[in-house]
């Protein structure tokens, strides 16, 4: 019955010795190499690599790998490691070799990532729902679901295809996958109105990961920012001669989109409430004052016009030149009839004059 402790402890101390880590001496004089030194790999593929356990000094000793997962195969003071699915999140094998009686060993261990893409990644505004309002501030909030290594995560804020800067991620010793929430502060103003809010989450693996490194990028936040009008009037000063078409645009930018209210002189009505103003010929009377008030939910503002109308003396000198014009041809046609009666009656009576007055012996020959 003692013999059976004593070889359980016998076998004990024989595997510690073999696979002692505590004795490996940090750098050899023929050191163990593994092709390629470094190994990432996504959960769930494959994996290999190579152990050169020495160029000489291990010829005639042993080399071994200690792994946790795949199988190994030897070739001399060559290891080869292969994994048909890598389900270890955290693993690093170890190729050593033993170079003196005292079993002091030269060890090499590879150092293995293993990563996975987030499985989610999504966008929201913390604490808030509805538009936004000009000048406030809020918190965009970049969920990112299952991803590992955390450390090597770098999530990106984007607004249209302009980033807003990245961050990184905390977790630097969680090997396996973890849900992350990143924060960005940003105040709202009116250009950010109808913009697409997104975030992206990558990993950085460095010149020994994928060709393609890993992204994941959310689905869009489209923003709505409420803000009261805003327009470039103020106040303008317009002289018009009568008889032209007067124009008042007062037209502003603004969401809610804004509601106009016109004050007009006197003479006016007050029906208007569009944006634009127009009256196709302005009279004398239509001179005077026009304010137009723009106003949304978010506030108002005022555009006032001075409107002045002056004569027409164009078209008065016309009038007058046409006036004169038809006179002097009515003139003209009257001057004339009674000028060609006139003359008519004289000749006729000078005519009859002439003949009954003749001598009697002219008409007796």
């Amino acid at each position: 019955m003692l013999l059976r402790p004593v070889f359980a402890l016998w076998a004990l101390v024989t595997f510690q010795r073999r696979f002692h880590v505590s004795s490996c001496v940090p750098t050899c004089e023929d050191e163990s190499v593994f092709f390629p030194p470094r190994l990432v790999v996504k959960f769930n593929d494959s994996a290999s690599a190579l152990c050169v356990g020495c160029k000489r000094l291990c010829l005639n000793r042993t080399v071994d790998l200690e792994i946790s997962l795949g199988t190994k195969t030897s070739n001399g003071t060559r290891i080869t490691w292969d994994v048909d699915r890598m389900t270890e999140w955290d693993t690093s094998p170890m190729c050593f070799y033993s170079f003196n009686d005292d079993d002091d060993q030269c060890c090499a261990r590879l150092a293995v990532t293993v990563y996975q893409p987030p499985d989610i990644v999504s966008i929201s505004l913390v604490d808030h729902s509805g538009p936004m309002l000009e000048g406030h501030q809020y918190t965009l909030q970049c969920m990112v679901q299952g991803v590992a290594p955390a450390e090597h995560l770098l999530v990106t804020f984007l607004k249209g295809k302009e980033p807003l800067g990245p961050s990184q991620s905390t977790m630097t010793r969680q090997k396996t996958p973890v849900t992350e929430f990143f924060s960005l502060n940003i105040t709202a103003t009116k250009e950010d109105d109808r913009v697409q809010y997104r975030c992206q989450a990558a990993l950085e693996l460095g010149p020994d990961g994928p060709r393609d490194k890993p992204v994941v990028e959310s689905t869009s936040l489209k923003s709505t920012v409420h803000y009261g009008p805003q327009t470039d009037q103020t106040s303008q000063s317009i002289t018009l001669i009568a008889g032209e078409l007067l124009s008042l645009n007062c037209s502003a930018i603004a969401n809610p989109a804004p509601s106009y209210t016109w004050t007009l002189p006197p003479a006016r009505p007050h029906s208007f409430n569009s944006s634009v103003l127009n009256i196709s010929s302005v009279a004398l009377v239509d001179g005077g004052q026009y304010v137009c008030v723009i106003s949304n939910e978010r506030g108002n503002v005022t555009v006032t016009y001075n409107v002045t109308v002056n004569v027409n003396y164009v078209a008065i000198i016309i009038g007058v030149v046409v006036v004169v014009v038809v006179v002097i041809i009515v003139a003209a046609i009257v001057y004339i009839k009674h000028y060609k009666h006139n003359r008519m009656g004289q000749y006729t009576l000078w005519f009859r004059n002439r003949f009954q007055h003749a001598p009697v012996s002219n008409q007796m020959e």
